[in-house]
């Protein structure tokens, strides 16, 4: 891996949590000896829900665990019932938000247009969007998994400047490896994030070199390692373990 791209760990607590258990999580990650030297390692982030943000910027305020949400809206004000703009996250001292996660295009019917303007959105904020790309089962035993994840960060890139490119963080989740217990192996996983580095290098050496590639498909204190000693897997955005101190901590551990 560069020496340029710094480890990232970020933690999606999904629609998780309440306002006790944040706290109890979030106290036992600062109190824990791998957040103190962390720094020196990599850098850990937690994204919350929306009506969280306010407690957890509390609790993180001057800590070593950045702040990021799970989803933006592509306006940046106006009557859009329900959504959160850019400028609300960034009151909050959100640093990232994941945008195109697999959950949202499938369960929310996004397409790669607005997850692209969602990316956008982020970045006029100075927030960092985590592009999230991926292809099915269905799509993989099909052959189609290069064809799928180039095409959904093609429209991304399409939508953004080659300083704007060299902003986002990009995770590679395998939808049918995400809640599973299923993984991808580290070269499978090496093979994709290899593809996506060649895509950005096609358009700028400098993004290329820049932009962290995230594993996002149930990675695990127990494949963690291995994962991350990939050339091209810059770090993990992790769901299930994120929840849990111990397991969270042990993946941190393992950069």
């Amino acid at each position: 891996m560069s020496l340029q791209r710094r480890t990232l760990i970020a933690g999606n607590w999904k629609m998780n949590g309440s306002l006790a258990s944040n706290a109890s999580l979030l106290e036992n990650l600062l109190a824990a000896p791998e957040i103190a030297v962390s720094g020196s390692t990599c850098e850990v982030l937690v994204c919350v829900p929306a009506v969280y943000l306010p407690q957890c910027e509390s609790l993180l305020k001057s800590s070593a665990i950045a702040l990021g949400a799970q989803d933006i809206s592509a306006h940046q004000s106006g009557a859009y019932t329900g959504e959160v703009a850019s400028a609300m996250l960034a009151d909050f001292s959100c640093q990232y938000v994941i945008v195109g996660h697999s959950e949202r295009r499938a369960y929310h019917h996004e397409s790669n247009e607005l997850v692209a303007q969602k990316a956008l959105q982020a970045l006029r904020s100075s927030i960092f969007p985590i592009v999230c790309v991926g292809e099915t089962l269905e799509q993989r035993e099909a052959g189609r998994t290069n064809e799928v994840v180039v095409t959904q960060l093609r429209a991304v890139m399409d939508v953004l400047d080659d300083g704007a490119l060299a902003r986002i963080v990009v995770a590679y989740e395998p939808v049918w490896a995400i809640g599973t217990g299923k993984t991808a192996t580290p070269e499978m996983a090496q093979e994709v994030h290899a593809v996506l580095r060649s895509v950005l290098a096609e358009r700028s050496g400098f993004a290329a070199n820049k932009v962290r590639i995230l594993y996002g498909g149930s990675m695990k204190p127990d494949n963690a390692k291995e994962l991350l000693a990939m050339p091209d897997i810059d770090g993990g955005l992790i769901g299930g373990a994120s929840l849990k101190a111990a397991d969270f901590l042990a993946i941190i551990g393992a950069v």
